[in-house]
């Protein structure tokens, strides 16, 4: 089911072979990795993600919208935050941004 605005409804949660899945391939293959930062989406239905809302299109496109990243994170940066990544990735992707993406200088330097 969907709102009006094609977004879906509720929130979106990665079955948890389907997170495992996508997480061994990005800290370890640069195929895979290619393709997740093209269409993430498309990357996801590759490993068997099956799409659980009534309206596939508008699942796949938040998808798309929720995983994108300009940079993505060295395979040994997800290595070490798998678990961290995983959690997001199972309870769902309306509620918090996943990590992904490379840290800016500038977010690093405001941390300091």
């Amino acid at each position: 089911m969907t709102k009006k605005s094609g977004k879906p409804t509720g929130h979106i949660a990665l079955e948890p072979a389907i997170a495992d899945r996508l997480l061994d391939l990005l800290s370890t293959d640069n195929a895979f990795r290619r393709a997740f930062r093209k269409d993430p989406a498309a990357a996801l239905l590759q490993i068997g993600h099956v799409p659980t809302q009534q309206d596939v299109a508008a699942e796949l496109a938040y998808l798309r919208a929720s995983l994108m990243v300009e940079r993505l994170a060295t395979k040994e940066r997800i290595a070490k935050a798998r678990e961290e990544i995983r959690r997001m990735l199972t309870h769902g992707l309306a509620m918090i941004p996943i990590q992904l993406n490379v840290e800016s200088r500038a977010s690093r330097r405001v941390r300091r």
